[in-house]
């Protein structure tokens, strides 16, 4: 059977003259070069070298073979090309999934910055209230909390951030008017707002109740940014990420966070699209930005 290899070294010895010059263009043995050379006549059935004192010269069937092989030797190197530019191309669209105060706050300024570094790249950010499955195809990362690295789904690829606390708080303006709550007892006293959609209210809703709070909601909002506003707008207390709140000036924190809740905020895509470049080159950078926002704010806590 044809080795397309060994058209290599047809093409090499017919070019140097001779097995020795092309073992050192190929960086192979000499007796290798014979032995292939070898193996390509017998495949074919022709001889396609005379062994000389000079060298080798090409047969007549050899000679005719020549112009084909050097055709084949095109198409394989503009095959390789094409693939290594495939490998290369940081271009196309890259679908990213998160909680709207996600979006909306620390990856705002970071997607400016990725447009500078990589203008070829096109953005679409799913800010839905649905969990988007990456194995079907449904975004290329995600940022996500979750409990436990062992309830992730398979073929999930994920890195870390920090811990995905969640604690409430109010707008400094609100706090000049109203004071800052620091106990359950005082909280019943202030304005809450609800809302958040999804399994976020479900799970803020009952921490209320718990607390006996949820007669003090006054507004509700459908979404985590929503919520992100109202807390701005100084119209009442509400539930929101400390990876986002605690970075803004405007934002007072009330209670400290819970510390038995276990979730974790993870950058996650899949193993069908990690090493796709565009994909590659988005996570990397979101990776490095966000885990410098994190070391930043765990910084300016210990500080404080």
């Amino acid at each position: 059977m044809l080795d397309w290899n060994d058209l290599r070294y047809f093409l090499a010895v017919a070019r140097d003259g001779s097995t020795l010059a092309a073992a050192r263009a190929l960086r192979v043995s000499q007796t290798t070069v014979a032995r292939r050379i070898t193996a390509l006549e017998e495949a074919l059935g022709v001889r396609l070298f005379e062994k000389r004192q000079a060298g080798y010269t090409l047969t007549p069937e050899g000679q005719s073979l020549l112009g084909q092989a050097k055709t084949v030797e095109s198409a394989l190197n503009s095959f390789a090309d094409a693939a290594s530019a495939h490998s290369r191309d940081v271009s196309g669209t890259v679908k990213i999934t998160t909680e709207e105060v996600y979006a909306i706050t620390i990856l705002a300024p970071l997607l400016r910055e990725l447009h500078e570094a990589f203008p070829e790249i096109v953005i679409e950010l799913d800010t839905s209230q649905s969990v988007r499955d990456l194995g079907a195809g449904e975004a290329d990362i995600s940022l996500r909390s979750t409990k436990a690295e062992s309830q992730l789904s398979a073929g999930l690829v994920g890195r870390q951030l920090c811990i995905d606390d969640w604690a409430l708080y109010c707008s400094r303006d609100y706090a000049a008017r109203n004071g800052v709550p620091r106990n359950r007892a005082q909280l019943k006293k202030h304005s809450f707002i609800g809302g958040g959609g999804g399994n976020l209210w479900i799970h803020y809703q009952n921490w209320l109740q718990q607390l006996g709070l949820e007669q003090q909601v006054a507004m509700h909002h459908a979404t985590s940014g929503g919520l992100l506003s109202g807390v701005r707008s100084g119209f009442g207390i509400a539930v929101l990420p400390c990876v986002v709140a605690d970075g803004d000036p405007d934002l007072v924190q009330c209670l400290t966070p819970r510390s038995d809740h276990g979730r974790l905020l993870w950058l996650f895509t899949h193993e069908r699209v990690r090493h796709t470049p565009r994909v590659r080159a988005v996570v990397d950078f979101l990776y490095d930005k966000l885990s410098k926002h994190v070391r930043k704010l765990e910084a300016t806590r210990q500080a404080a």
